[in-house]
């Protein structure tokens, strides 16, 4: 998952790949049939990963604006933490490989939808409870939102500056 994370699928040679699982070419290719299934296999590990972090923070404590803050924050200190650069594998699988390859574009579109289910979940409690606006339904908000978090994780990479990216925060969480 590093090797291709770092690296992108493109950029993942048959070389590193052995080194860093350990295992010979040939074994490699027994274990996992090609690199294309081996890069599925890690993106949706690295996707079940995410989504567990991503879950927790949004079923944690806090009100509903409080949660989303959190996730907005912790999606900055990933781009902007020590590994710098790499960014978030998820979206940039679909960026590079989505386009081109059903099976990543499928993979993603799974991954989204789950995430898309918690964040309605928290937008119907929300509702409920009224914290959040019943303007707009919790579906339409969770893509709203869904749209400006992935939005913020690139500009992460694009505009490393912290205030900027802390008033993209501020003005996504202003409309609910």
């Amino acid at each position: 998952m590093d090797v291709f994370w770092s690296n992108g699928y493109d950029g993942a040679s048959a070389e590193e790949l052995c080194e860093r699982t350990g295992l010979g070419r040939g074994s490699l290719y027994n274990a996992f049939g090609n690199k294309q299934k081996l890069y599925e296999i890690a993106l949706r590990r690295y996707q079940e990963q995410g989504l567990q972090a991503q879950a927790d923070i949004l079923n944690g404590p806090g009100s509903v604006k409080e949660r989303l803050l959190a996730l907005m924050r912790w999606g900055i200190e990933d781009d902007l933490g020590p590994n710098r650069g790499r960014g978030c594998m998820a979206l940039f699988a679909v960026l590079d490989r989505a386009g081109k390859d059903p099976v990543v574009a499928e993979i993603s579109r799974v991954y989204v939808f789950k995430l898309e289910q918690v964040l309605c979940h928290l937008f119907t409690v929300g509702q409920r409870n009224g914290e959040v606006s019943s303007e707009s339904s919790a579906l339409e908000l969770s893509r709203a939102f869904l749209s400006s978090y992935y939005g913020l994780r690139v500009l992460g990479q694009s505009m490393p500056d912290r205030e900027f990216l802390e008033d993209v925060i501020k003005g996504t969480l202003a409309r609910l």
